[in-house]
């Protein structure tokens, strides 16, 4: 008796035997595998259920040799900790993933040589693209020749590539005024030192100069908790009468909360807390942090998007692309009230 067509220990089927089982040329096949929508309903139909039924899985070398593409987008990133990159990948996957694209993320971490080990490390995969999540440079951009995209503020975006980013700027003077409608003007703010931080930081400032009350700002090398553990207790060591936080991002909104609470304070009745990123953090229920929602998801879809585009119109001109941020209202935010 034959064994049936999934059975392991039968040769992997290939694309000649989907077009026998659908009743289709070769070619039809791999027109539906490149563009499916090309194809007839009925005979797409066919080929779908026998790729289905005989358990086909396309070769990626075969694609790549047939399209001069590999199908596959690098993603580079500087900290694999940040809760920010986990949305912005999923926002990405949902525009490439049922065009058949993969996503390879490489982590960087901070220094000039770790991001280029990281950037020849995806362009020797053959990317058909990247997105830069991380500082780069000229340099770094120079030695790549596939369409970039750079997502998020960072210190120096090189000519050539795109920007997709939040409009940092505008969140953080949001945050502040949100804080300053219900009443706070000791308002401290907890921020990094890269690109984004450098924003946030700047909508603070303006915001608090034009409703002419103190700027109070602690800032880090980094935004990890650690971070703003330690920047909350400098902030609090100073300025003793701070009736709200907030900080550049949730994971410092974390270390905010135990600096808080090592020195007795509750969140919100003694001090209101604010993050940044609306991250699966904020949105515990633990935590009910109020947060701006950067839409990192959205700068994921729009980055694939604009990388996509790029890839059909590599004449295209760089752009920047702003997304509005949020206000998203939990329980760690409620009007001043007097100690």
């Amino acid at each position: 008796m034959p064994e049936p067509v999934n059975s392991p220990q039968t040769r992997r089927p290939t694309l000649y035997d989907v077009a026998t089982e659908a009743g289709v040329s070769p070619s039809l096949v791999s027109l539906f595998l490149k563009d499916p929508e090309r194809v007839s309903a009925k005979r797409r139909d066919a080929v779908h259920a026998a790729i289905n039924h005989l358990g086909y899985r396309p070769s990626r070398a075969a694609t790549t040799l047939a399209s001069n593409r590999t199908k596959s987008i690098g993603l580079l990133i500087d900290d694999y900790r940040n809760l920010w990159f986990v949305d912005l990948l999923r926002g990405m996957e949902s525009v490439l993933s049922d065009l058949g694209y993969q996503v390879t993320v490489a982590d960087s971490r901070p220094g000039e040589n770790r991001i280029k080990e990281a950037t020849d490390g995806l362009l020797a995969m053959h990317v058909d693209a990247l997105v830069i999540a991380a500082e780069p440079s000229e340099s770094m951009l120079a030695r790549t020749w596939v369409p970039t995209v750079v997502a998020g503020w960072r210190k120096g975006v090189p000519s050539g590539a795109d920007l997709i980013t939040n409009d940092d700027d505008g969140g953080g003077a949001m945050a502040a005024e949100h804080l300053l409608g219900l009443g706070h003007t000791r308002i401290g703010h907890l921020s990094g030192s890269d690109g984004a931080s450098d924003h946030r930081r700047a909508g603070y400032r303006r915001a608090m100069e034009t409703a002419g009350v103190e700027v109070l700002i602690a800032e880090s090398s980094g935004t990890s908790e650690e971070d703003g553990y330690a920047s909350a207790c400098r902030l609090l060591d100073r300025h003793p009468d701070t009736t709200a936080i907030f900080a550049a991002n949730d994971t410092m909104a974390l270390g905010a909360f135990a600096a808080l609470k090592a020195r007795g304070l509750s969140v919100p009745h003694d001090v209101s807390v604010i993050g940044y990123d609306n991250s699966p953090l904020a949105k515990s229920r633990f935590l009910d942090l109020t947060s701006i929602d950067n839409r990192s998801d959205v700068v994921g879809t729009s980055a694939a998007r604009r990388l996509l585009d790029r890839l059909e119109g590599p004449e295209l001109k760089p752009e920047q692309t702003l997304i509005e941020p949020t206000l998203v209202l939990r329980g760690t935010t409620s009007p001043v009230r007097t100690r």
